[in-house]
């Protein structure tokens, strides 16, 4: 296939050890191709969360000291088994660890916000944020048909401040979901939109600070629909168009 060759590079070009030129090219290709966009946003989620999981939890000398003992005592012909053991249980931890920073966790709900706030700040960078381009809801809501699993409305905005650039396609945890772009006094803000059980994270009401992500943002789960609005317009702007979502999908 034509992608082939192209993914037998991601994890380098995730990396960023391309020659620069190649970098380029598939810079390039990523963003107009799905399917390589995907892959790419997939493995670099998967380096986050072991990135994650590993700083959660550094054995102590005691523990390790305890390992040492529990299987230099035992007779040669049980050195196996205790060594197996020994293996499983750190196995079983690992996963432990794993699951608890992605479901649930303080961290996994603040691995969620970054990757938010990656996707917003990567899409305003690109020269192309968006792939359908209009101000027209009629003609950027039904773009999205056929591409992704779900449907959304989109809210009116005359007599409001805002106004609608378009919107492309995105990826967070593998799973696809709509980006628009709104825009109020030369401020840029982000809506996306996800379904809600496919991200395996639960997500309280409670937002992150600016402090925390230099954004302001606001998020809200309805009709199994999970919605972010983030941008650096202020608080008020964020929440303002955030409701007008939130009518509109009444």
């Amino acid at each position: 296939m034509v992608c082939e060759s192209w993914k037998a590079k991601l994890d380098t070009y995730v990396d960023g050890e391309l020659p620069e030129q190649e970098m380029r090219a598939f810079d390039a290709h990523v963003r107009s191709c799905p399917a390589c966009s995907a892959d790419a946003l997939a493995r670099v989620q998967m380096k986050r969360t072991i990135q994650v999981a590993g700083k959660r939890f550094t054995p102590s000398a005691e523990f390790r000291n305890r390992i040492q003992k529990s299987t230099a005592s035992k007779p040669q012909r049980r050195f196996r088994l205790g060594w197996m053991l020994a293996a499983l249980a750190a196995v079983i931890l690992v996963v432990g660890t794993l699951t608890s920073a992605y479901l649930g966790s303080r961290s996994g709900r603040d691995q969620v916000f970054s990757e938010i706030a990656d996707l917003h700040v990567a899409a305003l960078a690109s020269p192309s944020p968006v792939d359908v381009i209009s101000t027209d809801r009629h003609t950027v809501k039904p773009w999205f048909q056929g591409r992704i699993p779900f449907a959304f409305d989109l809210p009116e905005l005359q007599n409001s401040e805002f106004s609608l650039l378009g919107g492309r396609m995105t990826y967070l945890a593998q799973t696809p979901g709509a980006h628009l772009v709104y825009e109020i006094r030369k401020h840029r803000i982000s809506v996306f939109v996800f379904q809600e059980g496919s991200l395996r994270v639960r997500l309280d009401p409670r937002s992150p600070t600016k402090k925390d992500l230099s954004f302001n943002v606001e998020t809200w789960s309805r009709g199994g629909l999970r919605y972010f609005v983030i941008g650096d317009a202020s608080a008020l702007d964020v929440h303002n168009l955030a409701e007008l979502l939130k009518r509109a999908a009444a």
